[in-house]
């Protein structure tokens, strides 16, 4: 009699990140983004005001050093209400990438589920701090008129910026979390990194203050073009656009170029990683 063969062993990989289907994907993600949303803010004193009252602090701090002891409020138009923006602006983004980074550790039970989407994990992550973007941006438009800033049509251009940045922050989201299970210094990195991205970035001065040479290295950070589009389109009309401060349409492609293979590298890391996170757990 001839031996029995053995079972050959093949390595079974685990769910893909949309594991299960679009439809199922995105009722996953509107459910646990708005269950964190509320269990954020469940039992605390001011309940959703807190989301209101972080950039505020920030921003009331701010303001007080830039145009108290630096002076530079004087020199730049309607700079109170530039900084509030841009803060609100680049908070989403530091507030939804900072949190993606641990956030397929953190749901580590439902990543070990069979054929749960592991990308419903970082997106949801982007869409609670989405809630909280639409909440500052009501009060920063109450700033805005405030503060005299007359309503122009370019506002209606404001969600172009916005849904560039939300992508952008997608992107990054993806790429921290894929990497975090399996190289938990990505934590510490990116806290570093988002650091560096808030001072490189023209939040506390527009752009066309930076010195030439310099100028050119901050405006290969792809939020820099975002942050002086919205300036020119909601607060400052007369305030040079990226265009107009780079000189050329050629010297935007970079930036370009590098936003795109951000968002390019996010979708290939991510897909090669979804399989393996639960092993790396």
């Amino acid at each position: 009699m001839s031996a029995r063969a053995e079972p050959e062993l093949r390595d079974i990989p685990g769910p893909s990140a949309l594991g299960g289907g679009w439809r199922r994907a995105l009722e996953l993600l509107y459910l646990i983004a708005v269950t964190e949303f509320r269990r954020t803010y469940f039992g605390t004193v001011f309940g959703y005001l807190w989301s209101v009252a972080r950039p505020l602090l920030l921003f009331g701090v701010l303001l007080a050093v830039f145009t108290q002891v630096f002076r530079l409020g004087s020199e730049v138009p309607q700079y109170p209400v530039l900084l509030l923006f841009n803060i609100v602006l680049i908070s989403f983004f530091q507030e939804a990438t900072g949190a993606a980074v641990t956030s397929l550790v953190a749901q580590e039970g439902m990543v070990r589920k069979t054929q749960f989407p592991r990308l419903v994990i970082p997106l949801s992550v982007v869409l609670t701090s989405l809630f909280n973007l639409g909440l500052n941006l009501v009060v920063v438009f109450v700033f805005v008129l405030a503060f005299g800033v007359t309503p122009v049509w370019t506002w209606l251009l404001l969600p172009l910026v916005l849904v560039a940045l939300i992508v952008l922050t997608i992107a990054v989201s993806m790429i921290v979390s894929s990497l975090f299970p399996r190289f938990r210094d990505m934590a510490i990195i990116w806290t570093v990194a988002s650091t560096v991205l808030f001072y490189a970035s023209p939040v506390l001065y527009p752009i066309e203050k930076v010195p030439g040479g310099l100028r050119d290295l901050f405006l290969l950070n792809p939020i820099a073009p975002l942050l002086e589009l919205a300036r020119k389109w909601v607060i400052d009309p007369g305030a040079p656009g990226p265009l107009e401060v780079v000189g050329s349409a050629w010297a935007l492609l970079l930036p370009l170029a590098i936003y795109v293979g951000i968002c390019a590298l996010a979708v290939w890391l991510f897909n090669r990683e979804a399989p393996r996170i639960a092993e790396a757990l």
